[in-house]
């Protein structure tokens, strides 16, 4: 490491073994502090400054405003933290972060949809790399649908996550360090053991073997997050899967998806709602059901049932009925 960096390194990694302490996991905030410290090395620079942040923050100005908000709120925090020992240190200005933009409408997508990118899995061609590409993506497809699983949750997990004969996975430390037990549906199960038979063929099947993987260099390894989306992203295109503005989904939107489709499924079988919120607040890993709510839209087959629903209960007092 170049001498006139390790004023930088010495803070940066000061400061992530002090969230660590915390006990902060702080993965994606040391990724991109790493980043800005290398920047400031290529740049030539003895320390950041106002002219080497402001030529990072140029680098990725084809970011959402709402990422590269977050990242210039890490590089701030971090610089704060610096300044109690260091006066003098670089600090950014609070108004120099870019503006919040709301947040993406997610696209709920259709069962349909879904089956037509199962089948399209099913016929991808296998490579010396992903000799279990077709198998892998099809389950990842079908997990991500049917549990609402975050996509970092999906790629952690193991082997030894499989529970109870196949039948419920074991999500670890997942966000806020929260751990949970997912069962699995029939259907789920059913593509977990085809799955499992068909790695268990080509791969070790240790218990801290990656559930999902490829090889890389003769080594086994766990799908990567570019990678899975990327993949989940060209299956989308194949499958045409677009809304009725034409908005193509993101991978989350599956998780959101899930949510919306558990909720046409009370009203279909004509469930108590409200009372089964707290139970999708714990199979999702939410703290509350706040956190459920924001995943849950008013499409129009959710309005459609609501409104059925509502007309069988009460429609009688509207029409001016007795009671």
């Amino acid at each position: 490491m170049p001498p006139n960096s390790s004023a930088l390194s010495s803070a940066v990694t000061q400061f992530l073994a002090h969230k660590h302490a915390l006990g902060h996991r702080y993965q994606q905030e040391a990724r991109v502090l790493r980043k800005l410290q290398q920047h400031v090395e290529q740049c030539g620079g003895c320390d950041l400054n106002a002219k080497s942040f402001g030529s990072w923050l140029a680098g990725f100005k084809k970011n959402h405003p709402n990422t590269r908000r977050k990242w210039y709120q890490i590089a701030r925090l971090f610089c704060v933290y610096r300044r109690r020992d260091e006066p003098g240190c670089f600090l950014p200005t609070v108004e120099g972060a870019p503006k919040h933009q709301p947040h993406i409408t997610p696209v709920i997508i259709e069962p349909g949809q879904i089956a037509r990118m199962l089948d399209l899995a099913s016929e991808l061609p296998k490579t010396i790399r992903s000799p279990l590409r077709a198998p892998a993506l099809r389950f990842a497809i079908v997990l991500l649908y049917t549990c609402g699983l975050r996509v970092g949750e999906l790629l952690r997990l193991t082997m030894g996550d499989i529970e109870e004969k196949e039948t419920v996975l074991r999500i670890r430390e997942s966000k806020f360090h929260k751990s949970r037990l997912v069962p699995l549906s029939s259907s789920a199960t059913r593509e977990l053991r085809d799955y499992l038979r068909k790695r268990r063929k080509t791969f070790a099947a240790s218990p801290g073997a990656p559930l999902l993987c490829n090889r890389y260099h003769g080594r086994v390894r766990p799908y990567s997050h570019p990678g899975l989306r990327s993949a989940i992203n060209r299956l989308f295109d194949a499958a045409g899967v677009r809304n009725e503005r034409g908005s193509h989904p993101r991978v989350h939107d599956l998780r959101h998806t899930f949510a919306v489709q558990a909720l046409i499924r009370w009203y279909q079988n004509d469930a108590d709602v409200q009372s089964c919120l707290p139970k999708l607040a714990l199979y999702m890993g939410h703290v509350s059901i706040e956190s459920s709510a924001y995943y849950l839209h008013w499409v129009p087959t959710l309005r459609s049932l609501a409104s059925h629903r509502f007309e069988q209960k009460f429609g009688h007092f509207v029409e001016g009925g007795a009671r």
